[in-house]
């Protein structure tokens, strides 16, 4: 009780403390976990295994993904990201798209499509968040000391 108590208290700290690249780095993250869940989940039924629940699983977990990207889409800021949030805006549409088809039809392609997509945005943002916390730690130690 009282483990569960700390890591949930973590995660929250965690979260409120996140700097805005760390949280989309966190949504793609837990995207490509819950994708990788549904995957997982499909293969088993591949094996012949029987889980009554099992459907139920998947379509939580891509339903799940599906609430992650629609958050990523309303945070998307039009005026300053331009052509990127367009772009992302698209691609975000495309991914809700695919993911509802791969949930009707158990479709473990479209899936990984998606998937595989996610994370390389996923591994975009990380390189951005390090070259730019990395600049802004640059720019704090260049300066002028006017303490004598």
């Amino acid at each position: 009780m009282a483990y569960n108590n700390a890591l949930s208290t973590y995660k929250e700290t965690r979260i409120k403390t996140a700097s805005q690249g760390q949280l989309i780095i966190m949504l793609y993250g837990e995207a490509v976990r819950q994708l990788d869940l549904a995957l997982d989940l499909l293969e088993v039924s591949g094996s012949g295994k029987k889980d009554p629940g099992r459907i139920e699983k998947i379509s939580k977990a891509v339903v799940k993904t599906q609430e992650i990207v629609a958050e990523l889409m309303v945070s998307l800021d039009f005026e300053q990201g331009g052509d990127i949030a367009k772009n992302l805006f698209a691609l975000y549409t495309w991914f809700n798209r695919e993911l509802m088809e791969a949930n009707i039809n158990q479709d473990k392609q479209r899936i990984s499509s998606v998937r595989y997509l996610i994370d390389e945005l996923r591994g975009a943002w990380q390189r951005i968040v390090v070259t730019n916390a990395a600049e802004t730690a640059n720019r704090e130690v260049v300066g002028l000391n006017i303490a004598g």
